[in-house]
Parts: structure tokens; sequence; C-alpha cells
């Protein structure tokens, strides 16, 4: 899920529990509605709480004493905590979680794909920088390849002209 170009919009409503959590957790957007619960299932059931990727994400998501909570305690954990936490982008009524992520999947179709695709690269890769220095060079590369595109002239001219880009492939 990270390592694919386009964004990954999370519309949760009801349990997202043990792979379902950790699927939430490699997202890059989360909106849950008033039902979600987050539960690191897989301390329950006698193995290690640390699985498919949890133990990776979610530190670096709500930081480490939080997140040593709910992965070791394995707790139910609610929409209201997440959100407080970091976790969630919006927290909605159930009945519009799907109409929140859809919006915001709108919201990126009118960016520059190229953009997009450059963004998370540079989110992910700087979740692990070694130091700013490394992010600093991978955003200086990546603001460079954007500037030398159609897109970058596109959405200069859109900006100016005061009307939405309209970008090249998808």
């Amino acid at each position: 899920m990270r390592s694919i170009p386009q964004p990954i919009i999370a519309a949760i409503r009801g349990a997202a529990a043990g792979w379902g959590f950790a699927c939430t957790c490699a997202s890059d957007i989360r909106v849950a509605g008033m039902s979600a619960r987050f539960i690191n299932a897989f301390i329950r059931i006698g193995i290690g709480g640390a699985d498919c990727g949890v133990s990776y994400f979610l530190p670096r998501q709500i930081g480490l004493s939080r997140a040593t909570d709910i992965i070791m305690t394995g707790r139910e954990v609610g929409p209201e905590e997440m959100l407080q936490a970091g976790f969630l982008a919006k927290l909605v009524d159930d009945d519009r979680v799907m109409d929140e992520a859809l919006g915001i999947a709108a919201s990126l179709l009118e960016k520059s794909p190229l953009g997009l695709r450059l963004t998370k690269e540079a989110l992910v890769f700087d979740a692990d920088s070694p130091s700013l220095e490394a992010a600093l060079a991978l955003e200086d590369r990546n603001q460079n390849i954007c500037s030398q595109t159609e897109d970058s002239k596109e959405g200069a001219h859109a900006f100016f002209e005061k009307r939405p880009a309209k970008y090249g492939k998808r």
C-alpha cells in the first residue's frame, strides 16, 4: 500500500481490527465514522501485537507511548481518541463517511498526478529519513522534476487566471 503511487483513503465505519487495523494504519488519509473502533487484535489471540506493519506505522502516526499502549494491550480504541491522537484526518457521522472520503478523493483529482505521486514518495521516505538534509534533497529533486512538466505550467496559469487546473494523464 505504501509503495503504490496513488494516495489511499481509508473510510472506516465499525471495527477495524487485526488486518483491518493494519490496512487502516498503512493508508495515507483516514476518515472515520462515529461507530469506528480500532483494535490491534493480534495480541488478543495469543500471538505478538506487532504484525502486518502496525508496529512500524502506528508509532510514527501517534507517537511511541500511545502506540505501545494500543499495540500491547489490544484494547478497543474509539474514534474520538484516534482523532485527538492525530491518527484520523476527519471524524464524521457514519452516514457521511463515504461522502467525506470521496470529497477528499475529488480534491486529490484536482492535483497534478506526478505531483501527488512524488509527494507520497517523499512522505514515505521521510518517515525514515536519515537526516533533514536527505529529506530536503529528495524534496528538491521532486520539485525540479515537477517544475519541468506541462502540469506545472498549467497549474501556474490556472492559479493566476483564478480557474481550476486541467492536468494531463491520470
